[in-house]
């Protein structure tokens, strides 16, 4: 019998092995593929780059072929599968070898130690694991429970329970794609249940989840003032305002498409006040916890990293206290938080790197230098900025948009006198817009795993806000101070 079974399992062993051996062979040349034709178009460019400079005296064409050179090789290593992080390594390398005699290896470890070292940075993996906390406890349920009654009496009626959960949650999670999730995984079924017009719930739940980028503590500024070098409790401020008027932009067409069908409204009862203060009950820890993070970073109480961990104390009470803090939940939480975090991180260090590359070559100067030659005005490029943006949206998350551009556009922006702090809410919102813009929207993806519809049905559902997003531009546009007033009226450091 120990025969037989030994070699039953050694059998099966060998067939595991023979698996694994398959596996990994494929994978390899999936990588490798891409990875020799990288290679031989390197020699060529190289080759190419190497005859052209002596024939180029003033620089011009060197500088439009070096830029050429990094964004083939970006495109080719992302359109492989690689992650982001190691394609933006990969690209900084590249340029370092061709377009500089300084050693690559010397200059990626100082480079990527001094990204990864920022004490602004502690605040990330803190808000994250704090959105994380709140995801698994009954939030949704008591969102829900809370807010029906105040709304129920508007046009609209519950469908507004999208838009103002979304705001809410984003205040204590900083991620849209968790904010879609946690309000969704209640209100989605609720309202199919209780008759409202799939499109518009859906469509709410999209354009409403992306809030959770632009109502503070968002992971994209955190990012952001990390790139351009800004105070992260001065964008925090910044962005109050204009989230709450998307917010209410997002109400008002909700309100309006109600009134124009009224028939596809189901009708609610109006509960007196007394009742719906009884039901808001439960909703009063985490505005507490709203008011605490947010107002010690307004008042000057605390920085940006001392609120995320007051926030993350405050999480874990409001988890305690509902009965969902267990080991489990716990560690998975913090699992997730470290995943998120350093997914970013690694997303960081490989454009810290690839701005150093591309500041080697001159490549950002020139570009700064040339928009301030054709003397455009702030409005056209902003304008410029916006359509590009949106584009880039297409084919890459929000994180990545950001710290894959700002090297090249915050010399840009300077020069041409814009409000960096502006320009990080104007970023914001547009790279919203990357978040219900096929084919690689996340929050698409996450309402297809939630519904079972297809992406190109949720896309045609958030579109309308899609459009209230483009028109929050020309609101900032023509109001900057919604974006300015707040930090101007900040105390104590920001």
């Amino acid at each position: 019998m120990f025969v037989r079974t030994f070699g039953r399992a050694g059998r099966r062993d060998e067939g595991l092995a023979d698996r694994r051996d398959r596996l990994l062979h494929s994978r390899l040349r999936s990588v490798a593929q891409p990875a020799a034709r990288v290679s031989g178009l390197l020699l060529g460019a190289g080759w190419l780059y190497e005859a052209r400079r002596g024939s180029d005296p003033g620089g011009r064409v060197e500088q439009v072929f070096e830029t050429l050179i990094f964004l083939l090789v970006l495109f080719l290593l992302l359109g492989s599968g690689l992650w982001i992080g190691l394609a933006l390594l990969g690209v900084a390398l590249v340029g370092m070898w061709l377009f500089t005699t300084r050693p690559a290896g010397d200059a990626m470890i100082t480079t990527i130690w001094t990204a990864s070292s920022s004490w602004t940075l502690t605040a990330l993996p803190l808000f994250i694991w704090m959105g994380e906390i709140l995801f698994r406890t009954r939030l949704s349920e008591d969102m829900f429970r809370g807010l029906a009654p105040w709304v129920a009496g508007l046009p609209g009626r519950l469908l507004h329970t999208n838009v103002v959960g979304c705001t809410i949650f984003a205040a204590v999670s900083g991620s849209s794609a968790a904010t879609c999730a946690t309000i969704g995984k209640m209100t989605i079924p609720e309202l199919s249940k209780r008759g409202y017009p799939d499109g518009l719930a859906i469509g709410s739940l999209a354009g409403a989840g992306t809030l959770g980028l632009m109502i503070p503590p968002s992971l994209t500024m955190i990012v952001y003032g990390v790139a351009v070098n800004e105070s992260i409790a001065a964008i925090f401020m910044a962005g109050v305002v204009p989230g709450l008027v998307l917010a209410l932009l997002f109400m008002g067409y909700v309100m309006g498409w109600a009134i124009l069908h009224r028939g596809r409204i189901p009708p609610e009862s109006v509960l007196p006040l007394r009742e719906r203060f009884a039901a808001s009950r439960s909703l009063l820890p985490v505005l507490l916890l709203i008011l605490a993070v947010l107002g010690s970073i307004y008042t000057g109480i605390a920085t940006a990293t001392e609120a995320a961990a007051l926030g993350v104390v405050g999480a874990l009470a409001i988890a305690r206290a509902q009965g969902a803090l267990t080991w489990t939940s716990f560690t998975e939480s913090l699992m997730g938080a470290v995943r998120t975090s350093c997914m970013i991180a690694f997303i960081l260090m490989g454009a810290s790197f690839l701005s150093l590359a591309m500041g080697f070559t001159g490549i950002p100067r020139a570009l700064a230098e040339g928009i301030a030659a054709l003397d455009l005005s702030p409005l056209t490029l902003i304008a410029a900025l916006t359509v590009f943006y949106i584009v880039l949206g297409c084919f890459l998350d929000g994180i990545s948009a950001i710290v894959l551009t700002m090297a090249v556009i915050e010399p840009m922006v300077r020069a041409a006198g814009i409000d960096l702090l502006w320009f990080g809410i104007f970023v914001v919102v547009v790279v919203e817009m990357a978040q219900i813009t096929p084919p690689v929207g996340f929050n698409l993806f996450v309402l297809q795993g939630m519904t079972g519809r297809q992406i190109t049905w949720i896309a045609r559902a958030a579109f309308p806000f899609f459009l209230l997003m483009v028109a929050m531009v020309a609101i900032l546009v023509a109001f900057p101070q919604l974006a300015t007033w707040l930090p101007s009226q900040m105390r104590g450091p920001a």
